[in-house]
């Protein structure tokens, strides 16, 4: 049988849910659990990090909305995430994790050998955090590290850590998606997030969603996709005092190189497995939607494509 998906919205689940949730999982037949927005027992929260921790099949974990609420939660989660092998993708937007939080779950996070999308938005976190969180970004010829990563909507972070995290994904050998939308990021840290897409060879997509930016940034991140080459192919630009034309033409450049890229590149396989009809667009504020995703329209526009579970999608080909 193949590992199938387990996904709740915003539900008070019940000690026999939770033993459905525990039993499956301990079969190795669940590949994606979400829980999002769930309530549920302290005590059932422990049955449910046990059984993570014993799952050889889970790929995706979904947290977010409060299901981690305390740091007895958090030490449960880390001690899960010790033990677990098989994670490639961890979503905790919405949990006040705090710095407090994430020191506990960072020698689990760091070390682990297969996580590659980690979702830290809205989690209350501050300079501290960030350092710890600039240590999963390894530089060249280090280790792997996180391919992509969110800390949307966390304002305690202070000018020092985002430089701090500029310095990082310039020299990250990983870092494809990086979304930092709805921070008071303001046009000097900006010019320092352009910088590090210059830098980077790996970075594709850079959600900036109303971060305080102005034209002024917009023009730096123009000038760099003009003359300088870039891996990056989104740019998301929307809810900041930026002017449409600046924004159509940093769109129109980023399609180009696109398209260019396309020219070069080898004929996609369009055989039946292919999964890539099927890859989810990030939703910031609701459940995660599986919806078809084609490759054909401009890429640019687009909010984000999780890449985490684009590698689930991959897999179940």
């Amino acid at each position: 049988m193949l590992p199938a998906s387990i996904q709740i919205t915003g539900e008070l689940l019940s000690p026999a849910e939770v033993q459905d949730i525990c039993e499956s999982l301990k079969e190795d037949g669940v590949r994606l659990l979400s829980v999002r927005g769930c309530q549920l027992s302290d005590r059932d929260f422990g049955r449910v990090c046990r059984c993570v921790a014993e799952s050889r099949s889970l790929a995706q974990l979904n947290l977010n909305l409060g299901v981690v609420s305390s740091i007895n939660r958090t030490r449960h989660l880390a001690d899960a995430l010790k033990a677990n092998r098989s994670l490639q993708t961890l979503f905790l937007h919405g949990s006040p994790l705090l710095d407090t939080g994430l020191v506990t779950l960072n020698p689990a996070l760091s070390t682990h050998p297969a996580l590659v999308c980690l979702d830290l938005g809205d989690c209350m976190l501050g300079d501290e955090a960030l350092g710890l969180i600039c240590g999963m970004l390894p530089p060249d010829g280090a280790k792997s590290g996180l391919r992509e990563l969110t800390l949307s909507a966390n304002p305690g972070i202070s000018s020092k850590g985002w430089t701090r995290l500029a310095i990082a994904v310039a020299h990250s050998s990983q870092l494809r998606v990086l979304n930092l939308d709805y921070n008071p990021l303001g046009d000097q840290i900006a010019g320092m997030l352009a910088v590090a897409v210059a830098s980077s060879r790996t970075l594709e997509v850079l959600d900036l969603e109303g971060t305080g930016l102005t034209n002024q940034s917009a023009q730096v991140f123009l000038d760099m996709v003009e003359n300088y080459p870039t891996s990056l192919r989104v740019l998301v630009l929307a809810e900041n005092n930026i002017s449409p034309e600046l924004q159509q033409q940093i769109c129109d450049l980023l399609s180009e190189a696109e398209d260019d890229e396309d020219r070069e590149a080898p004929p996609p396989f369009t055989g039946p497995a292919s999964s890539r009809a099927l890859l989810p667009i990030r939703d910031k504020y609701q459940p995660p939607t599986w919806l078809p995703h084609s490759n054909s329209g401009p890429q640019v526009v687009l909010l984000t494509s999780g890449l985490g579970e684009s590698l689930l999608a991959e897999t179940e080909m």
